[in-house]
């Protein structure tokens, strides 16, 4: 199996992350990195030549239609119902979230 991590090294990143690991999560966690570490050097080696860059794997939806300018709601109208609205700033009030 192979093994890019040393205990030493998991041993460090878990105390960067306040994690607590026992000996043999230490064990585990290096060797799987490592296993990680192994596959991305895998996925590097593949020939990709004639393969055009991807900048998204998506296909484009109906959220990326471009933007236009079309009649909406007035300010006023749209604060009439708000409960505590600032009509004068336009603006609704909400209650406070964080202190």
């Amino acid at each position: 199996m192979p093994s890019g991590f040393t205990r030493d090294e998991v041993a460090a990143i878990a105390a960067l992350a306040h994690l607590e690991l026992d000996a043999s999560e230490i064990d585990l966690f290096a060797r799987q990195l490592g296993e990680v570490l192994a596959y991305a050097a895998e996925v590097q080696q593949i020939d990709t030549t004639g393969v055009a860059p991807t900048a998204s794997v998506v296909t484009r939806h109906a959220a990326d239609r471009p933007d236009a300018v079309r009649p909406s709601l007035d300010r006023a109208e749209a604060l009439a119902n708000a409960p505590d609205a600032a009509v004068e700033a336009g603006l609704f009030k909400v209650p406070r979230v964080m202190g």
